[in-house]
């Protein structure tokens, strides 16, 4: 690979470091508010554990798609859910300003991650489908597990990406659990939910 292909992804690499100081409206279950960055990479590591569940999907394009899927937000920020229907142009911009972020890419490479993203963006694929709703969890679990301020709207996640977690049987499994947790949230019970007993 040549020195000036190495050294644009590296710049790449560089502004793409900033989604790391992108915060989320959820918190850790220390406090601390959520980086964009950190809810990535726990999507990721999702895609990882329930690869087993999702035959006939592409693990590599799974991967990939989470990787993508929110690295738009390093130029101006994460709208949180619950706020975006007052952003109608949500999904232009963050694609704008991916093709921003990207533009130092070689073409071959800054139309791969431009693709992927767009096949996310439009559920195009049992790839993408399978990571919206796993996008749609992850945030709920966050949103169960973050030690979130006192007025935190728990309720929001009852209804968040049912149109993605109901399509699959892994998924509304999963919503389930999810669920449980939300309710035992909203009714002022931030005790972990309970485990079931080993055999």
């Amino acid at each position: 690979m040549h020195t000036d292909t190495l050294q644009s992804r590296l710049d790449f690499l560089r502004e793409a470091e900033k989604l790391k100081d992108v915060l989320r409206s959820g918190h850790t279950s220390s406090g601390r508010p959520e980086s964009t960055a950190e809810h990535t990479w726990r999507l990721c590591l999702m895609a990882l554990v329930f690869d087993d569940a999702l035959a006939g999907l592409d693990p590599l394009k799974l991967l990939q798609m989470c990787v993508v899927h929110d690295l738009g937000e390093a130029i101006h920020g994460d709208i949180p859910a619950i706020h975006q229907g007052a952003h109608p142009n949500k999904s232009e911009r963050e694609r704008e300003d991916l093709r921003h972020l990207t533009r130092m890419l070689d073409a071959p490479l800054r139309e791969r991650i431009l693709s992927l993203w767009d096949e996310y963006e439009q559920a195009a694929s049992p790839e993408a489908r399978a990571v919206k709703a796993l996008d749609k969890l992850e945030t709920i679990l966050q949103h169960n597990q973050g030690k979130n301020p006192a007025d935190f709207d728990y309720a929001f996640n009852l209804a968040y990406g049912r149109k993605y977690t109901d399509a699959h049987p892994l998924f509304s499994s999963l919503r389930a659990l999810v669920d449980a947790d939300t309710t035992r949230r909203m009714l002022g019970d931030d005790a972990s939910p309970p485990r079931p007993r080993g055999t």
